[in-house]
């Protein structure tokens, strides 16, 4: 898939792997001047050097490490045109508990990082792309704020909370021609599921589980879920705003096995 985003610039969170990464290098691939951001440096600064672009820490949980990073990304690139908020977090698997049992301060990190954060990044952009005659916003939800899965109600709070902003931004920023959508990614194989996949026989019969109930019963690739960014990014989609896109091989269409 190719489009045109030369002389765009795209802010994209969390993009030091998985996910964020993959969207982050898609976009670049098509012409865009990307700001690689997340908490820490590790490889960022090197990988986006490398192709002539920009890295800033963000810690999204943190509201003046955010004003911080968004002026010192507007320095070094003097505008953003798209902004992907995909910094978040999961439930660990020892915090998976019923909500009369969840941990308090778990619940707290969670929704600072993956509903507030999408919040703060976006309040902290959109005043430049006001400026610039418009943007695009893509907001990273999941399928689990679509349909919820138990002993993840922080994780299903907050994402399904990014459904409803996406929607609320879309409505309040149109106007201004900034273009809010979001992507609900279902199973997907980053780095991090494949260190679950591989640590236990009962995280491979969960997988087995899971995939049973998706009807392309396979998780997406990190560059299905890019592909799906770059579409609500192109020039092409101009006419699209509110919409939550389900990259979920069928995930959410229904069940896909008989009970």
């Amino acid at each position: 898939m190719r489009v045109e985003l030369a002389g765009k610039v795209a802010l994209v969170t969390g993009s030091a792997q998985g996910i964020g990464r993959a969207i982050a290098d898609t976009l670049a691939a098509n012409g865009a001047t990307i700001i690689y951001s997340d908490r820490t440096e590790g490889d960022l600064a090197a990988h986006a050097a490398q192709g002539g672009h920009h890295f800033v820490p963000i810690d999204v949980s943190k509201g003046d490490d955010i004003e911080r990073g968004v002026a010192a990304a507007l320095k070094a690139a003097g505008r953003i045109d798209i902004l992907v908020n995909n910094a978040g977090i999961g439930v660990k698997a020892d915090e998976r508990k019923t909500v009369d049992e969840f941990p308090v301060e778990a619940w707290h990190n969670l929704i600072s990082i993956d509903l507030t954060g999408v919040f703060l990044v976006s309040r902290a952009v959109i005043p430049a792309m006001k400026a610039s005659g418009g943007g695009r916003i893509i907001n990273i939800a999941s399928v689990l704020g679509l349909v919820p899965m138990r002993l993840q109600s922080s994780y299903v709070a907050a994402k399904a909370g990014v459904v409803n902003l996406t929607r609320s931004m879309a409505l309040e920023l149109a106007p201004s021609n900034i273009l809010v959508n979001g992507i609900a990614p279902g199973s997907t194989a980053t780095e991090g599921w494949a260190k679950w996949i591989h640590h236990a026989k009962e995280a491979q019969d969960a997988h087995a589980r899971l995939m049973s109930h998706i009807p392309l019963a396979r998780p997406a690739s990190t560059q299905e879920i890019a592909n799906g960014a770059l579409f609500l990014a192109a020039p092409e989609s101009s006419y699209i705003t509110g919409h939550i896109l389900a990259i979920d091989g069928g995930w959410t269409a229904g069940f896909a096995r008989d009970f």
